[in-house]
């Protein structure tokens, strides 16, 4: 819901700045605080513990969530999950500075980063309509995914290279300066008002309702939500079996490990960037339809490569198709859906989200014990292949 603000390009650039700036701290964190964990236990359980406490409390919240951003001030849920993340992160360096290291203070601090994540992120999706006008939604959300993919690339790096001469705790510090500097300069932004008085006086369980009644009632978006979910978990197994496949397949040195996370990093901020200066079809599902066919041959590539160089030329390409098969989603959503249900219409994308690869791991991952990895990338790969034919003609999702 944008409304005349002869501003936004300032108003968006510091917004992505303030975005990019909390995401760094926030993402260096994230890494350092499994790696310990990972470090310091070498327990599977506990990693499974940590994976549970990273995605869990985001699906819980993500429905009240959406009733929430849709309900009030958009600009302070983010400072607000911002700085009861950072208010939590910062008397956990605390503890650790004083000497006291348990392991389950880090899995509380990782619920309640879980939790904080599953607000900000619809709340970014509903605010971003606010302050940019509809033609340039596309580039915007373009920009913003670019932003994102560099720092998946640029935060494990940049968080070994601090732990290798610094402690957790004062990587701990870190994420509390960067979102500190985030909320300033997010508190100085002006966004245009909205103001949804209708959902005052009415409980959250009623606002969740509201959605999924909205959800049931428009075709349109119940179809393009289905299709990420199924999309999400057939590219499971390239989410998540890859490293498995390397180190069976062409060897388990850690080069080759960091060299497919990287290329896929890579791949992911060209796409972004591509998206971003491109803009897509007119038909904004045709971009969404191409990507997703796209990613299922380079996932048959995967498959079949017989060298790792051609190996990670696949996995480059498939980082490339991500932001061209998400961000017109996105758009999507944020110009057909109504301005006072974006909250709850992103929330259920954040729940797909974090619901979708768990479950694509809980079918695939077992098999990869019993048929190789290589055959389940060409089998899943096919599939996606074949959803997005069907998208590009399908007359349902017409964006």
């Amino acid at each position: 819901m944008h409304s005349s603000n002869h501003n936004w390009k300032s108003q968006i650039s510091l917004f992505l700045t303030a975005q990019t700036i909390s995401l760094f701290g926030s993402s260096l964190v994230q890494y350092a605080i499994i790696w310990y964990i990972t470090l310091t236990t070498s327990s599977g359980v506990m990693m499974t513990i940590a994976t549970v406490c990273g995605f869990l409390p985001q699906i819980i919240i993500s429905l009240f969530a959406g009733v929430w951003v849709d309900r009030y001030n958009r600009k302070k849920m983010i400072m607000l999950s911002d700085g009861i993340i950072a208010a939590a992160t910062l008397i956990l360096a605390i503890l650790f500075f004083t000497g006291y290291k348990s392991v389950w203070l880090l899995f509380i601090v990782l619920l309640i980063r879980s939790a904080g994540t599953g607000i900000q992120t619809p709340a970014i999706n509903a605010l971003i309509p606010q302050i940019v006008p509809k033609e340039h939604l596309m580039k915007v959300n373009g920009i913003h995914s670019t932003i994102s993919s560099l720092m998946m690339v640029l935060s494990p790096a940049a968080s070994g290279a601090i732990l290798s001469v610094a402690t957790l705790e004062t990587t701990l510090l870190i994420d509390v300066i960067t979102a500190v500097i985030g909320i300033s300069i997010l508190f100085t932004i002006s966004i245009p008002a909205y103001l949804q008085t209708e959902n005052q006086n009415k409980s959250n369980l009623q606002g969740i309702v509201e959605g999924f009644v909205y959800l049931k009632n428009h075709a349109f978006i119940k179809q393009l939500l289905i299709l990420l979910i199924v999309i999400m978990i057939l590219a499971s197994p390239a989410a998540f079996l890859t490293p498995l496949m390397v180190s069976r397949s062409f060897g388990a040195e850690m080069w080759r490990l960091t060299a497919s996370e990287m290329t896929f990093g890579i791949g992911a901020v060209i796409g972004g960037t591509l998206i971003a200066t491109w803009g897509g079809f007119r038909n904004r599902m045709h971009t969404t339809a191409v990507a997703c066919a796209l990613y299922g041959l380079m996932m048959i590539g995967l498959g079949v490569a017989p060298l790792f160089y051609v190996y990670l030329i696949c996995n480059l390409l498939i980082g490339i198709t991500m932001p061209c098969f998400n961000t017109p989603i996105t758009v999507l959503l944020q110009e057909k859906v109504e301005p006072s249900m974006h909250g709850r219409v992103f929330s259920f994308v954040q729940i797909a989200s974090s619901c979708a690869l768990p479950l694509g791991m809980i079918i695939f991952g077992p098999l990869a014990d019993i048929v190789k990895v290589e055959s389940l990338l060409i089998g899943t790969g096919i599939c996606v292949l074949l959803c997005g034919i069907y998208t590009f003609f399908s007359k349902r999702l017409v964006g």
